[in-house]
């Protein structure tokens, strides 16, 4: 069993995450890669930098996937965020989530991401072609109101 830290200073890479051979009653896998794009906001960016406060970033994540990998009865559940400098094409975050069935595996896989960007004290600031830089607003920390929304549907 695979046990990494959910905030990373190196490159990420599937490489981290445990193999589906080690879940044989999984038949669907959802996987969400993102990377650093070179826009936001109709202003070119050319460099991103991610900072966290680790000791509480990773124990947030890890009872966030605890609480999605029970509300969507996955088998596997798992995030990794990437910290530091990262260029256009960088990997910031990569999810995994391996359940019986796709739809679950999907579901998870987005609560997961959304939770994780919003909720989790991991910092962003972008670095545009103009030379100026800023904190991106919404990077974990939302207003009173705002929630997660709760896409798990009775059957």
């Amino acid at each position: 069993m695979i046990d990494t830290h959910r905030i990373q200073d190196t490159d990420l890479s599937l490489d981290n995450f445990e193999d589906i051979s080690n879940y044989p009653e999984c038949g669907g896998i959802g996987i969400f890669i993102g990377t650093v794009r070179n826009h936001h906001e109709g202003r070119g960016v050319k460099a991103l930098k991610y900072t966290a406060y680790k000791p509480i970033a990773e124990k947030m994540i890890r009872e966030i996937e605890q609480h999605v990998k029970a509300k969507y009865a996955v088998s596997y559940l798992q995030v990794i965020h990437r910290i530091g400098a990262l260029e256009i094409g960088d990997k910031a975050i990569i999810a995994v989530a391996y359940a019986a069935h796709r739809k679950e595996a999907f579901m998870a896989c987005e609560e997961l991401v959304e939770r994780v960007k919003h909720e989790v004290p991991v910092w962003k600031e972008e670095f545009y072609v103009d030379g100026t830089s800023q904190y991106v607003e919404g990077c974990c920390i939302r207003k009173a109101d705002d929630h997660v929304h709760d896409h798990h549907h009775s059957h």
